[in-house]
């Protein structure tokens, strides 16, 4: 994925692995963000332009995404671990902690945790519960092809009907063969990891928080209702969009962040 030219990539090493990160720039106070599954740090170039220079956004590819390479483990701790972890190395005490998805329960875990790192939480399509059905929506990425092409064009050739989903992703790898930028094992152990009851954490977040919830998404509306009235100091705002409220409605998605964050 693109991102603008004054965004500057860095990374820090983890127990010999490599965890990348974009870091939008501006004197503004800092916003860590944090994507969901299958997706990259450089997804939130456009939320970082919409937020202007009051905001530093600084955003991951979390452990197995991106540039960053595969972990041991998918486990919560592990995923907790590594934001801790680029948190001191950017020698931030403390931060407004934004995520998604996966990047949303990671998020409200580490503020109930860690509260004095986290000033305020954005929650996007991020459940307290979730997969209790035993069921794995991610299963079919095992149907992707994991070996590398020699061409872009080849790789996405052997996509099939996955084709549409994934090809503006496909990227050349650090071997010089093209594919995807996560291995489709590691997306569904992380997805079955991440699964649970998860309530004990979000009603530990003692900081200001903002739920965003997609009409059309993954967040049921009982549940979004009742994990704004478990945990005092949480806002709601709905979006007519997908689960991918974010990149279905940027604008929409900035106004709710943007607002929020001017009372914070």
């Amino acid at each position: 994925m693109d991102i603008d030219e004054n965004t500057h990539r860095s990374a820090l090493t983890i127990d010999g692995r490599t965890l990348s990160y974009v870091d939008f720039g501006g004197a503004g106070r800092p916003l860590l963000a944090l994507h969901g599954h299958m997706s990259e740090g450089a997804s939130y170039a456009d939320l970082a332009a919409r937020l202007g220079p009051e905001w530093r956004v600084i955003a991951p590819d979390q452990r197995g995404h991106g540039a960053s390479d595969r972990a041991a483990d998918y486990t919560r701790e592990g995923y907790l671990a590594d934001i801790e972890a680029l948190l001191d190395h950017l020698h931030l005490d403390s931060v407004v902690l934004l995520g998604h998805s996966l990047g949303a329960i990671n998020a409200y875990q580490f503020a109930a945790r860690h509260p004095h790192r986290v000033t305020a939480l954005i929650n996007a399509e991020g459940c307290a519960e979730l997969g209790l059905d035993g069921t794995n929506p991610l299963a079919f990425v095992l149907n992707l092809p994991t070996a590398g092409a020699p061409t872009k064009e080849a790789y996405v050739s052997q996509l099939g009907p996955f084709a549409p989903h994934f090809e503006s992703v496909v990227r050349e790898l650090p071997d010089g063969t093209w594919g995807l930028p996560f291995d489709p094992q590691d997306i569904y152990d992380s997805e079955e990891r991440v699964h649970g009851d998860h309530w004990a954490d979000w009603t530990a977040v003692t900081c200001p928080a903002l739920l965003v919830r997609g009409t059309k998404g993954v967040l049921p509306a009982e549940q979004a209702r009742q994990m704004v009235d478990r945990c005092p100091g949480t806002r709601l705002a709905e979006l007519e969009t997908d689960h991918f409220v974010h990149a279905a409605d940027p604008a929409g998605f900035a106004d709710a962040v943007r607002g929020f964050l001017a009372t914070v």
